[in-house]
This record gives structure tokens, C-alpha cells and sequence, in this order.
């Protein structure tokens, strides 16, 4: 269907079902951590997930093409990214699977009430503090720092949001595991599985892909490496199968 594009906005192609998406270049594209959240997130059949976060949609749009889901959600604060992430599932004819809300992280368990979903999903800033900013209001700036709220706010909130044994994925920075892993337990989900994602095969992982069960019992499978390049500009088989290409 015909949708209207604002200033400095563009339709991309995601490569899966026909769909495209809605974006402008100089507030926030989505980037390849989305896309490799989207190729670890497992979704069952009747399940409804929740993504925190959600920018322009990338996530639920990409999980509805991916998955066999019954419903997907995106709660994103920015009143713009949230706007072209509902024209995108228009423009998608999606509007029966993917429900687009505006609102903040931090009171998620009081839209949506206590365990409201069996997966949650994330892709949350993954900065600390505001060290180099020059506008905190920016939306780039919003999306890559922890401004609006914290990790911790990310996990506490999901941790309510989650059936009991419901699922939780997330993508991060590597140095921040510790952490990650620490909050995680505190709030009752527990680390299952956990794959690394390295540049090249030999350079130190920038990505960290996590699956955390509520209320599961402490065992965690580390999956094998994902190799994002087998040479410069040119994507190992992996990750074309991970984009459709």
C-alpha cells in the first residue's frame, strides 16, 4: 500500500516476505546487530512477543517474516522512530500481527501488566553515561547511550513482562557481560544460551547474543563464534542466510 515519506526519510528492502521499512538517515537506521538478534530470537507458535526499544520496528517486522508468532509489540519513546515504525507495518499490511506503542522502557510492566508475554526481546543502548555528547536530546544519541534508561531498567522490566518460563534475547557490547550476567540472575532470568559475534575470524568479538529463561535452571550452552566476514566487504555464508540474501 501507499504510505507518505517525510523529509529525509527512505524505504529499504529487509529482503523477507516482500517487506520494507521506513527510515531517516539522519536520525537512526537500524544496524547489523538488529539483524543478528532477529536470526537468534526462536519464536514458537501462538507466542507473543514484546520488543523494548523498538526504533522504527526493525525487530518485530523481521521476527513476523522469521517466526510463527501470533503477535508482536514495539514500545519506543521517540515519537518519530515510533511513527515510521507504524507506517512501515501499514505499509507492510501487517497491522493484524505487529502493534506499535509510545512509551517508556522504565513503566513497560505497568502498560502491559505482569507476565503479558511469552518472549521479550532487545536491542538497548549500550553506552554508559553521556561521556562525548553534545546533544543528549539528539534521537542517534538516544538510541546509542543509556539516557532515557539503564540496563538494569531494560532487565527488571522484562523480567516482569515474562511468563514464568517465558524467554528473553538480547544483543550487547561484550564488555559489558559481567554485568549483563549479574543483572540477569538478580532479577530471576537465567542465562541459556550465549553466542559471540567477531568482525573477522580473527579479531576479538564487538557483539554479544544472549537468551535468558525466567525462572530456568543455571546452565548455560555457549553456541559457536558467528564470523561476520570472511573478507573485507564480502559476509560469510552465515550472515547472507542471517539478512536473505
Amino acid at each position: 500500500m501507499s504510505v507518505e515519506l517525510l523529509e529525509n526519510e527512505r524505504l529499504d528492502e529487509l529482503h523477507r516476505n516482500g517487506y520494507f521499512i521506513i527510515q531517516n538517515p539522519a536520525k537512526f537506521c537500524f544496524g547489523m546487530d538488529a539483524v543478528l538478534l532477529s536470526g537468534f530470537v526462536r519464536v514458537k507458535p501462538e507466542e507473543t512477543v514484546l520488543d523494548l526499544g523498538t526504533g522504527t520496528g526493525i525487530i518485530p517486522i523481521l521476527l513476523e517474516a522469521k517466526t510463527s508468532g501470533k503477535h508482536f509489540t514495539g514500545l519506543e519513546i521517540q515519537p518519530e522512530s515510533a511513527d515510521m515504525a507504524k507506517r512501515s507495518v501499514m505499509y507492510n499490511k501487517l497491522e493484524n500481527k505487529i502493534n506499535i506503542e509510545i512509551g517508556d522502557i522504565k513503566d513497560a510492566s505497568r502498560r502491559f501488566g505482569a507476565s503479558s508475554f511469552h518472549v521479550v526481546t532487545t536491542n538497548p543502548p549500550y553506552m554508559t553515561g553521556q561521556h562525548g555528547l553534545t546533544n543528549a536530546n539528539e534521537a542517534k544519541a538516544i538510541a546509542r547511550h543509556e539516557i532515557l534508561c539503564s540496563l538494569e531498567d531494560v532487565i527488571r522490566e522484562s523480567a516482569k513482562l515474562l511468563k514464568p518460563q517465558g524467554r528473553f534475547y538480547m544483543v550487547h557490547r561484550p564488555f559489558r557481560l559481567t554485568e549483563i550476567m549479574v543483572l540477569m540472575h538478580q532479577y530471576g532470568i537465567e542465562p541459556k544460551r550465549m553466542q559471540l559475534v567477531h568482525p573477522f575470524v580473527d579479531k576479538e568479538p564487538n557483539m554479544v547474543l544472549l537468551e535468558g529463561l525466567r525462572g530456568g535452571n543455571p546452565r548455560i550452552t555457549v553456541e559457536k563464534p558467528l564470523i561476520v566476514y570472511k573478507e573485507p566487504g564480502k559476509y560469510t555464508d552465515e550472515i547472507y542466510d542471517i539478512y536473505g540474501y
